[in-house]
């Protein structure tokens, strides 16, 4: 009868346990999207993907687009005074080059076709959570969304 009654109580910890496992593994799993980290993106295609960064500070609205074009890249930067309602943009060009690893570096070195003499650099980690492709800023954590993720909600 002992036996039996430990056989049992045993067999119902195995359980549990393999129940608590499941659930812990997807919240693992989502941490990792969440760090971008243990994903396999090297296959997504991001030609022709356009990525929208928008910063709202007291005075004024930033909103930052990325086009990626093959090895090309345009970074646009746009402000909105709050006080006045006016706007100004800064329209920069370069390239990109892609790692295997899903890091992608930016240098964009022509303002409005000007040469300037410190481009704009910025390395960026691409990330999917929930079908939705995020660049990740390592440097400041700034989360840019695709934009076709985000015009279809």
């Amino acid at each position: 009868m002992k036996k039996i009654l430990i056989g049992i109580s045993l067999l119902a910890t195995l359980v549990s346990v393999k129940a608590q496992y499941g659930t812990i593994n997807d919240i693992l799993t989502q941490l990792e999207e969440r760090k971008g980290v243990n994903q396999h993106l090297e296959n997504v295609n991001i030609d022709n993907k356009k990525f929208v960064f928008i910063k709202d500070a007291e005075d004024h609205t930033e909103r930052d687009f990325i086009v990626i074009k093959g090895n090309k890249v345009t970074y646009v930067e746009v402000f909105d005074d709050k006080a006045t309602g006016e706007s100004s943009s800064n329209v920069f060009s370069g390239d990109i080059v892609r790692s295997k690893k899903n890091i992608i570096s930016l240098r964009a070195d022509m303002l409005e076709n000007q040469k300037v003499p410190i481009p704009v650099t910025k390395t960026l980690l691409l990330t999917k959570q929930k079908d939705i492709l995020y660049l990740i800023d390592v440097n400041t954590k700034d989360r840019w969304i695709d934009e076709e993720s985000y015009s279809k909600k």
